[in-house]
């Protein structure tokens, strides 16, 4: 079973027989996407591969796929296409935010340096748009737009939000662009792929976007308040690193004079291990944290008001399923 299927209720032994069966033939995929003649190239563009991942995205192209044909012949290519989309971005990330860490082992960047971690995400880029080629030009103009979005999302969270925006506004938007926009292209790959209606592809493309922002939501939550490396990271690593999470807005956006201490540690990255386990205890005890899981749970309660408007299947009983799922994990 992988990641994506584990600790996921799939009460249908057919669909979940379907759905390992396509994510094995995705795994696949991906080895063969990410291979090349080149050693080096080869070893620098299946590292993360290799390193295992969730695999959040092509699963929903796959359940996506079910209100359709999900056997139809684009189905898994697309499941291929957006997690290496995914596995770029990662490798663009961790140099953004000068990283050592990836899923518990060393960054791409820190194991080579920042150049060959640039140019390996671009590979796998290349490779995506590769597999893009033929699947059609509908497909090719997903993946432009969701490109679009990411990089205006990671421009948005390197320049911060406007004089005249509300931070946690800015904060959500930049949520949505960066990870929501790639979650709603599965959704909405997974659907077109398999032939569904355009009702449908509409809805499913929705409901990416919103279980994808409280996917990040969740996932940054997980990094405050796991006792372990669960998510793949030392807990306190976004801390460590200075980068911004909604718990932390919500603590530095405070009026109340006792959270002065706390503000003064979030207002820079934490390299000191006596200040970073401070202010770990702290916002872990702080309302930040409450309200950020109630915004991830408002996100993923308004992905499941989607669901309604779909035909009642197994496939949709666990999109239903997804959306607890994502905002209780702890890993």
């Amino acid at each position: 079973m992988t990641d994506s299927l584990r600790g996921l209720p799939l009460p249908d032994p057919g669909l979940e027989a379907e759905l390992a069966l396509g994510m094995a033939q995705v795994e696949e995929g991906l080895k063969e996407a990410v291979a090349s003649d080149d050693p080096f190239v080869a070893d620098a563009a299946r590292y993360l591969v290799d390193a295992g991942g969730k695999r959040f995205r092509p699963l929903l192209v796959l359940l996506a796929a079910q209100f359709g044909d999900p056997s139809a012949p684009g189905v898994v290519p697309a499941g291929v296409v957006v997690e290496l989309t995914h596995l770029a971005t990662l490798y663009h990330d961790d140099v953004m935010d000068e990283a050592q860490l990836r899923r518990g082992a060393p960054s791409a960047n820190a194991r080579w340096d920042n150049t060959i971690a640039i140019l390996t995400g671009d590979f796998l880029f290349a490779r995506s748009s590769k597999i893009l080629a033929d699947l059609g030009p509908e497909a090719v103009r997903i993946q432009a737009l969701t490109f679009e979005r990411l990089c205006t999302g990671q421009i948005r969270e390197t320049v911060g939000p406007r004089a005249d925006q509300d931070p946690i506004d800015h904060h959500l938007e930049v949520i949505a662009d960066k990870t929501g926009s790639l979650i709603a292209a599965s959704g909405w790959y997974g659907a077109l792929m398999a032939g569904a209606s355009a009702e449908h592809v509409t809805i499913l493309t929705q409901f990416g976007e919103r279980i994808g922002v409280a996917f990040q939501l969740a996932d940054d939550l997980v990094d405050i308040t796991s006792e372990s490396m669960q998510s793949g990271k030392t807990p306190g690593t976004d801390l460590r690193e200075g980068i911004p999470t909604l718990a932390a807005l919500f603590v530095r956006l405070s009026s109340d004079p006792s959270d002065a201490r706390l503000q003064e540690l979030l207002s820079r990255p934490l390299t000191d291990d006596g200040e970073h386990a401070e202010a770990l205890a702290m916002l872990r005890a702080h309302e930040g944290v409450v309200l950020a899981q109630r915004q991830a749970r408002a996100w993923a309660d308004s992905a499941r008001e989607l669901l309604v408007d779909l035909p009642s299947c197994p496939a949709r009983d666990v999109l239903g399923s997804l959306c607890d799922y994502v905002v209780s994990r702890t890993g």
